[in-house]
Order: structure tokens, then sequence, then C-alpha cells
């Protein structure tokens, strides 16, 4: 139940704390997992500072030295423990800590099966995605390093860096690279060197240890870190057998921190290289071009029509005139044909033409009406006919008709 009290009638500061030391004491004892970020000896106790691994939270751990010498082997700073502990207020200075009576090693099964958990969840909401992570740049303005203190990967980086390409720049940071501080200043260096703007890419580099060792790149707090940078982050922790989390969520994971500096820096060398490779190819490209446009422009020159001009006009005007005399004659033949036919045609006319037999010595008989008589006895005698001669005509009386010798003749 709660402690009464009130403005006018407070509660003394001595009953307070024994009444949290009560509530506290009620806990009865638990088993804590952690990680030793400090460890100290005085006499016959040991003093350890157990920080939670995920959160910034920590507890202050009270050990007699026998309990801790019976942890085989002893715990160290940065180790992963657990520890059987009753909760414990000092009401004199109002301070919690946790009574040790036994601690264990967190077992390597264990922690890779908590590690692969972790992995599971931060992969379930889209922290290793491959949309996430971004392109290197080709030539970065200035490296930013995050390394252990006057460390081999730091050297490894440095040195193949500027044998790749001496103008680079670096921006190192040295920080813890293992223990229980290591996640802290891994994190505060990485926040540093995505503030400068003139950082283009980001190494993470450490060398090989084991699995306690690289405990601090499988950090939730660091990967969710890595995750929020704007600066492409590269991953060169261990070993290639390594794969801690940090791998997965960096944009490019090298093998070694060599393999980190190949990486990230272009090789000049390589890119001379390449730059003569490729000019080489353009010029050999333009020239075969050039060659076939002037093989081209040989073979429309060589053409008749362009090598003598003049010739292919008088091919065409001799065409053209043989054109002409062909219409000519055909023109003239058929004038000669139809002056010939025209001419048969005049001559048959004027054969059968009256005038021509008028002009031969007869003449037409016609009556007053213009009716030819054809025959003596059709005309009466007394009536008046009309001469036709080729030139003139006359008017003449019928008389009395006469038989022809061949009437005579046959009668």
């Amino acid at each position: 139940m709660g402690m009464e009290s009130s403005a006018e009638s407070p509660q003394p500061v001595r009953v307070v704390m024994q009444a949290v030391a009560g509530w506290i004491g009620r806990l009865g004892r638990i088993w804590v997992e952690g990680q030793v970020a400090e460890l100290n000896r005085r006499g016959g106790t040991a003093f350890i500072t157990l920080r939670d691994p995920v959160a910034n939270v920590s507890a202050r751990v009270v050990c007699p030295l026998r309990v801790l010498d019976a942890t085989t082997p002893p715990p160290e700073a940065g180790s992963r423990v657990v520890v059987h502990a009753k909760p414990d207020f000092y009401v004199a200075r109002g301070t919690f800590s946790l009574l040790a009576q036994e601690i264990r090693h967190v077992g390597l099964g264990e922690l890779l099966a908590r590690l692969e958990q972790l992995r599971k969840t931060l992969a379930a909401e889209g922290v290793f995605a491959d949309d996430r992570k971004r392109t290197l740049p080709f030539l970065p303005n200035t490296v930013g390093l995050v390394c252990g203190r006057d460390s081999a990967a730091e050297r490894d980086v440095l040195e193949n860096g500027k044998r790749r390409w001496p103008a680079v720049r670096f921006e190192v940071r040295e920080v813890a690279v293992q223990g229980d501080r290591a996640v802290g200043e891994v994190l505060n260096a990485l926040k540093e060197l995505d503030a400068i703007p003139e950082v283009d890419v980001i190494i993470l580099a450490r060398g090989g240890g084991s699995l306690e060792d690289l405990l601090p790149f499988s950090d939730e707090a660091l990967v969710r870190g890595v995750s929020a940078t704007r600066t492409p982050v590269v991953s060169a922790i261990g070993h290639e057998q390594d794969t801690p989390l940090l791998d997965l969520v960096a944009d490019v994971r090298a093998s070694t921190p060599t393999d980190a500096a190949k990486r990230s820096i272009p090789d000049v060398g390589e890119q001379l290289q390449l730059v003569r490779q490729l000019r080489d190819r353009g010029r050999r490209v333009i020239e075969g071009g050039i060659e076939r446009e002037e093989a081209w422009l040989s073979g429309v020159r060589s053409r008749p029509v362009l090598a003598s001009p003049m010739r292919e006009i008088d091919r065409l005007t001799e065409h053209v005139t043989g054109l002409r005399d062909r219409a000519r004659r055909c023109v003239s033949a058929s004038l000669d044909r139809a002056a010939d036919d025209l001419s048969h045609t005049r001559a048959r006319l004027l054969a059968l033409s009256p005038a021509t037999t008028l002009a031969r010595g007869y003449a037409i008989v016609q009556r007053s009406d213009g009716a030819v008589v054809r025959s003596a006895t059709e005309v009466a005698g007394g009536e008046t006919l009309r001469l036709r001669f080729a030139d003139d005509s006359m008017t003449a009386t019928a008389g009395e008709t006469e038989a022809t010798e061949e009437q005579e003749g046959s009668a």
C-alpha cells in the first residue's frame, strides 16, 4: 500500500528510503543479463557496472571476489554475463545495486541465437533491404575512417588509399573497437563524420577477432545508426568468414580493410589506363568512320554521272535526237501514206464522177422538174427538156421517138 503523506504532514527521508528498500527487497533474487562495462576490485569486493547491450541503461553490481573468481574465465570489461543477484537499496546513500551471488558467461550458442533473432527482427523492418543501399561515389572528396587506435586496419586503409589515389583526403576517428565503450564511441564518430559535408563515404574498419570481440558491431543501436546515415558506409569488420550485423546494413561490405580501400577509392593507374583504352577506342571508331565515308565518297565520285557529267548529257541528247528523228520519220511516212490514199480516192472519184462522163461528150437529159430522163419513152412529144453538158446546159423540145439501131436489129 502507498504511504500516506501531505504537504502539512510529509514523510521523513529515512522513512521514504526505508520504504523503497522494503519494496526492492521484496523483489527476491533475479537473473540479470548484461555486458560488463567496468570492473574494479577493492579489498575483498568487486564493483561491476553492468550495461544493457541494447539500451543506454546500466546497473551497479557488488560482487564478492570469491564469486568473481569462481567464474572461469573471470569476467573482464566487454564480457557478456548472466548474474544471479539480489536487488538491494542502500538507505544511507539512496543507491541501488545488485548483490551478486553467481556469475555465468553467456554461452556462444546463446549469443548466436540472440544475434539471429535480432537479425530477423531488423530484416523484417527492412533495415537490410537492398533498395536502401546507396551507391559509392566514383571519386570521394574525403573519406571518413572509423578504426581502432594505432591499428593495422587504419594503416591498411590509409596506405592502400594513398597508393591508389595520392590526392585523396581522410578524416580519421580513432575509437575503441571492442569492449563496453566501443558502441558509444563508434556511434559518436559515425555521427560526427556524417555531419561533415565533404565526407562522401565512411569506412568502419577493424581487424579480425573472436565473436565476443566483434559483438559491438552487431549491436542494435549501432546497426540502426548506420542505417540512418546520409553518407554511404563501407563495412570492413574482421575477416571474410566474420559476418557481424553491420555487414548487412552497410551499403558495401568489404572482406578486409584493404578491400575497403580498393572499393572506396579508384586506382589512378587503372583509371588512366582505362582513359587511354577508351581514347584509343574512340580514335579507332572515328578513323574507321572517316575511312568508310571516304571510300563511299570515292565510289560516288567514280560513278559515270559524276566522273564525266557531259557524257551523260551527250547520251541523253543522242537519245532525244533519235526519238525526234524517229518521230519525224513516223509522221512523214504517215503523211505519205495518207497522200497516196487521198490520190487513189480522188482518182476513183474522178473516174466515177458524172462530170468526167460529160467531158467526153455525153449530156444529162432532165425534165422541167429535174427528173433525169432515162428512156425516150418516158418523154412525151413537144415536152420541154433540159440538156446538161460538162460546162453549160440548154433547153430543147422533144420530137418523135425513134428506135436505136440495137432495137431495130432485135426487131
